[in-house]
């Protein structure tokens, strides 16, 4: 992993008005301490309607950095990001590359859930991409995996369709990005869950590619 410059990870912060990080402390930032800043956010009307906050799981090394949309209800109840149906998907694409859920990081553009699991908007948005920047700063993963149009849409300041991007890669502030579709998307529509996993097969070759 690359070292972190707390440069870019202080101007992810400040892009959504936070100016201190550790007050008074020299402490280098780490995912725990992002994590409690996002568990105390108030910065848009979502906070009022949570039950928890879904700041991400996995592993602070991660090679890889899964990013989806938003928390659904069952994420919403346990705090954990991608569990139920879309999330034993989500695993099984993962499997795919010769991984599990401990080994990658699992994360969502949005930390809280919206109501009635519609689609994020973009107060919402510009509220919460700040966090995320600041954990794939912090991760400094070999690839970024987006799932569905959101993610990929907020990291790479676009508007794109998802079906136009899925498997076209791509960089996002020098982290490689491979755009692929969401697994609640593919519980709906089961025939692109080969295309899916093509993109996982290509995801272990990239990282075969960094290894070598």
């Amino acid at each position: 992993m690359d070292t972190l410059d707390p440069r870019r990870f202080l101007s992810a912060l400040l892009s959504m008005g936070i100016d201190q990080y550790v007050s008074g402390s020299q402490e280098r930032p780490t995912l725990t301490r992002l994590k409690a800043r996002v568990e105390a956010c108030t910065c848009c009307e979502l906070s009022r309607s949570r039950k928890s906050v879904v700041f991400g799981e996995g592993s602070e090394r991660a090679r890889v950095v899964f990013v989806g949309e938003a928390p659904g209800e069952e994420e919403d109840r346990q705090g954990r990001p991608f569990v139920g149906r879309a999330g034993k998907l989500l695993d099984q694409m993962i499997e795919r590359i010769g991984l599990n859920r401990k080994d990658v990081f699992i994360c969502n553009v949005l930390k809280c859930r919206p109501p009635n699991n519609r689609d994020p908007e973009a107060p919402e948005v510009e509220a919460c991409k700040g966090y995320l920047a600041a954990q794939l700063e912090l991760i400094k993963p070999n690839l970024i995996c987006t799932l569905g149009k959101h993610a990929y849409n907020t990291l790479m300041g676009v508007d794109a369709r998802i079906t136009k991007v899925r498997g076209i890669l791509t960089s996002y502030k020098g982290m490689r990005l491979l755009p692929t579709y969401h697994p609640s998307y593919l519980l709906r529509n089961q025939g692109a869950i080969k295309e899916a996993y093509d993109d996982m097969e290509k995801v272990k070759s990239l990282l075969a590619e960094v290894s070598a």
